[in-house]
């Protein structure tokens, strides 16, 4: 079995649609592109305490990699197997291969409670990069999660029919 070498990629890798090193997994090259213009790595590496040394990848490549399983869609560890020996991934990740399933578990276990803390603050100061790079000047932002579902009887104003399994009759409220 003839294993491909791994493709040093970077912001500055050109990138076509019909070329022969374009994969599956080529959507990747964009969304790396725009972690290394956000400087995702120095934030990891200023914010995040990796105690563990690695003899297989640096910390942040184990925490990039699972982001970009992630983007993939992977929902498990288990599921990097499959992207193990992927040219474009080990490229951007710059490995031959990625490590076993067992190394992602001791990395992860190695991280304190404290590390989800910092992992909240890297993520806010990602969010503001990207508003701050696509010019977004809001001055506050409302999330609504309100999920209410009430009971309405007859023809009401302002409600809309909802989807509830359990109990037939009842409406979800529309907020237009």
């Amino acid at each position: 079995m003839v294993i491909p070498k791994p493709i040093k990629i970077g912001a500055a890798t050109p990138y076509d649609f019909q070329g022969s090193n374009m994969t599956a997994y080529g959507g990747l090259l964009p969304v790396v592109t725009m972690l290394e213009k956000l400087q995702f790595q120095e934030l990891i590496e200023q914010h995040v305490t990796i105690k563990r040394l690695t003899t297989s990848m640096p910390g942040f490549r184990f925490v990039l990699a699972m982001i970009l399983g992630i983007v993939r869609g992977l929902l498990r560890l288990n599921h990097l197997q499959f992207l193990g020996r992927e040219p474009m991934l080990t490229g951007i990740l710059e490995v031959g291969e990625l490590p076993v399933q067992s190394t992602f578990w001791r990395f992860l276990a190695s991280l304190h409670l404290v590390v989800a803390r910092q992992l909240l603050e890297v993520g806010q100061q990602m969010r503001q990069r990207v508003w701050e790079a696509a010019h977004v000047g809001l001055k506050e932002v409302t999330l609504d999660t309100d999920t209410t579902v009430q009971t309405v009887y007859g023809r009401q104003m302002e409600r809309a029919r909802g989807i509830t399994r359990n109990t037939a009759g009842r409406r979800a409220i529309s907020r237009s």
